[in-house]
C-alpha cells in the first residue's frame, strides 16, 4: 500500500499546487464579477489548502504502512484519499457550478477526521525506541 499512497500524495500535491494556482489566478476575474465571489473563492481556498495538507498527509500513510504493516496506516491513506475527493472536490466543484453539495463536504470532512484517528492508532503501534 504504501507505494500507492506515497503515489496517490505525489499526484495529490501535484493536483494541490495546480489547482492553487487556477484558484488565484485562472477564475480570480469570473469569482470577482459574482454577487457571491468572495463566498466562492474562500471554499476554493479551503479546498486547496486541505488538499494540499491531506497529500502530504498520504506520504505520512504510506510511511506508517511501510513501518508498521497495519491495517490502521492503510486505513489512514484511503481515509485520506478519499477526503480529498470528497471534501476538496465538493468545495472546487461549488465554486465553478451552482451546484450546493453541503453533505459531501462535511462527509469528506470526517474522512479526514478518521484517518487522522487511524494515524493515532499505527502510531500507537510503532515499537518503542
Amino acid at each position: 500500500m504504501e507505494r500507492l499512497f506515497f503515489l496517490l500524495s505525489g499526484v495529490y500535491g501535484f493536483l494541490g499546487v495546480a489547482l492553487g494556482a487556477f484558484g488565484a489566478h485562472g477564475i480570480k476575474a469570473k469569482l470577482d464579477a459574482l454577487p457571491d465571489g468572495a463566498l466562492r473563492a474562500s471554499w476554493w481556498q479551503t479546498g486547496s489548502l486541505y488538499h494540499l495538507v491531506h497529500a502530504l498527509a498520504l506520504a505520512l500513510a504510506a510511511h506508517l504502512a511501510a513501518r508498521t504493516g497495519g491495517t490502521a496506516a492503510t486505513a489512514a491513506g484511503f481515509c485520506f484519499a478519499a477526503g480529498v475527493l470528497l471534501f476538496s472536490g465538493s468545495l472546487y466543484v461549488m465554486t465553478l457550478t451552482d451546484l450546493r453539495l453541503g453533505a459531501v463536504t462535511p462527509l469528506g470532512g470526517l474522512f479526514f477526521l478518521a484517518g487522522w484517528g487511524a494515524v493515532i492508532v499505527a502510531a500507537l503501534g510503532l515499537a518503542k525506541g
